[in-house]
């Protein structure tokens, strides 16, 4: 009886510990949460710093609460209308004494995020305010943002290493074949290329032809941009042959950096806080290299967005188009098309503004997001497309909607092709000993039979259903574009193409971003674009989802002791291998659970930042955390 006391004893007391462990997690995740959360009234003299440690989105996904809680490191995404909106506000708010750009664990964007990001940059340097850019480490993406600066410092041991878009992508092909699983894919279009990693082991001609077109294009446009922002950056000597160049300056990249003029200073944090400081001041009780600083957050809420005038809606399909409901940062076919009709109801609105950033995704889900879009055109609402960095494949379809469709010049469209994919693992079977029998009634009886494999009465149907699909993707697209069936399917086909491209076939209208195509919508709702704000038909984030999105966030430079990879190159270069993992592991998954009738683009997410998706990543490392016990 004793033990049996003492043992309850135990058990109360391991309760009361937890209970109290609990207790004091929450309550410190509380005051973490309550003193990041954005302080309008913080604002003071200093300098607005843009610490970049993650990637800009059009619409970025809810912060997963298990990662941010366990205190494993989360990537940030930045809102790109956020972004800009602070550097435009930054160039007339007096308490704005310089701008920082932190861009050491900067991740990337797609290339017309980064062009637009890079104009507002310019336009704040353009404005008298200075702009200083530190990194250890450039690579492509960082580059083109510092270059717009006033000022660019890197780390002695760190330095710009340029590589130019394009390189490998991942084909599943062999790893299909050893594992006995046979991908039945059905498509239609010469280009179509998202199915080529299930069925190739390399890039078809076709691909590869397309390919380097599009990334010749966006090349072209970095260069370009960079010349514009920077002339006396001397950059090619270290495209065509960076090793010769940093050779010659004794094995130092910086400071072969430094002598053509693509930095302006060589210099640790301390050092470069220290120049900071001489511009913005810095309190007597500050450490060395510390500067006063107006926390980005801050300034944002500082400066919301206009709420006068009459009411354009604005609808963002952004990610993959999937079926159903989907949180932010994918494109729910059930979600998007409540929020579109949803704000329909509300006769505030005078026209309404598709925003696409989309490499498409489902076929049945696009089509519905378009009929929802139709919708406010038979209530009489002028519809303007409005693509960002990508409206491909799904994208596409959506955008279609539009009275008018405006792009940027290397936006990613086009793509216009379907596919379907099937996985069987009837030879996976094989191998373990596992066999099939049985009978049939019809030609299609059992069929798809994940055991047995297709018959060709089932694949000559569903090839039937795909060019039945794509019959109504090109006929969508020529009724809205005005074009004969026979030329949308000749500029199609699954072929990828640049704003500009796009523009002299017919696939675009005009050239401009998201203000141009809201002021758009005004003209033809016969107001004045000055007398209009933009209304975002967006579900808002739950109290949780901000509480976490808050604990997620960090004083702009302070360090902590998270899970960080290396500022460096080989930091950098490490991070994306593990992001790129993370993807393959994804995409097998992705494979397994099969799916809908797909519209979607390869090309782009091979221009993607150099970042997982959350799920991908939790994926990854529940795999590594298995095989390292």
């Amino acid at each position: 009886m004793r033990l049996v006391r003492g043992a309850w004893k135990i058990l109360v007391g391991i309760k009361d510990a937890l209970v109290l462990i609990l207790l004091l997690l929450f309550f410190a995740a509380l005051f973490a949460a309550l003193s990041a959360r954005p302080n309008r009234a913080a604002i003071h003299d200093g300098a607005l710093v843009l610490r970049l440690d993650g990637t800009i989105v059009e619409q970025p996904e809810e912060v997963d609460p298990f990662a941010a809680l366990s205190g494993r490191s989360v990537a940030h995404q930045y809102r790109l209308r956020d972004v800009v909106r602070a550097l435009d506000a930054a160039r007339t708010d007096d308490h704005v004494k310089a701008v920082v750009l932190d861009l050491d664990r900067f991740m990337g964007a797609y290339p017309s995020t980064l062009v637009e990001v890079g104009d507002a940059i310019r336009r704040v340097r353009a404005s008298g305010k200075p702009v200083l850019a530190y990194a250890t480490a450039y690579t492509d993406s960082g580059y083109l943002l510092a270059a717009n600066a006033s000022q660019i410092w890197t780390n002695p041991m760190g330095g710009v290493l340029l590589r130019g878009p394009g390189g490998s992508q991942l084909y599943y092909k062999g790893l299909i074949d050893k594992l006995g699983i046979n991908a039945h894919i059905y498509r239609v279009g010469q280009y179509k290329s998202a199915v080529e990693p299930y069925m190739r082991s390399d890039q078809s001609p076709a691909a590869k032809q397309a390919a380097t077109a599009m990334y010749d294009g966006i090349f072209d446009e970095w260069k370009q941009v960079v010349a514009k922002a920077r002339p006396q950056a001397k950059i090619q000597p270290f495209l065509t042959n960076a090793a010769q160049a940093v050779e010659a300056a004794g094995g130092d990249l910086a400071r072969a950096n430094l002598a053509a003029g693509m930095v302006d200073k060589l210099g640790g944090r301390v050092a470069f806080g220290q120049a900071v400081a001489k511009i913005v001041g810095a309190g007597d009780d500050m450490p060395a290299g510390n500067f006063n600083a107006i926390d980005y957050s801050d300034f944002v809420a500082a400066h919301p967005m206009s709420t006068k005038g009459a009411a354009i809606g604005v609808i963002t399909v952004a990610g993959d188009i999937v079926d159903g409901k989907a949180k932010p940062g994918s494109a729910g076919g059930d979600t998007i098309s409540k929020l579109i009709l949803d704000g329909l109801k509300d006769d505030k609105l005078k026209a309404l503004v598709v925003r696409v950033a989309s490499p498409g995704g489902s076929a049945l889900a696009s089509e519905q997001i378009r009929q929802a879009i139709l919708q406010a055109k038979a209530q009489g609402l002028p519809v303007v497309t409005s693509m960002g960095s990508l409206a491909a494949s799904g994208g596409y379809w959506v955008s279609t909607a539009g009275d008018v469709i405006y792009a940027e010049p290397n936006t990613i469209t086009g793509s216009i092709g379907i596919f379907g994919i099937i996985p069987t693992f009837e030879n996976t079977l094989k191998k373990i000993g596992v066999t099939t029998d049985g009978v049939k009634t019809t030609p299609l009886s059992g069929q798809p039979d994940i055991y047995g494999g297709t018959d060709k009465a089932f694949d000559d149907l569903l090839q039937a259903q795909i060019e039945d699909g794509y019959s109504k993707f090109v006929g969508v697209v020529s009724k809205s574009r005005h074009l004969t069936p026979e030329r949308v399917n000749e500029i199609g086909q699954g072929r990828v193409w640049l704003g500009g491209p796009a523009h002299q076939i017919g696939l675009v209208d005009k050239f401009g971003g998201l203000q141009d195509a809201i002021a758009e919508a005004a003209r033809r709702a016969k107001l004045d674009p000055k007398d209009v704000h933009a209304v975002y038909l967006e579900k808002k984030p739950s109290d949780f989802a901000k509480f976490v999105q808050a604990f997620t966030k960090k004083e702009n430079g302070d360090d902590d002791d998270g899970d960080h990879v290396s500022a460096d190159l080989f930091g950098h270069f490490a991070l994306e291998r593990r992001e790129t993992m993370a993807r393959a592991l994804g995409d097998a998954r992705r494979l397994a659970e099969g799916g809908s009738v797909q519209a979607r683009c390869l090309q782009c997410t091979a221009l993607a930042p150099a970042s997982a998706s959350p799920s991908d990543t939790r994926l990854l490392d529940l795999i590594l955390n298995r095989l390292t016990r």
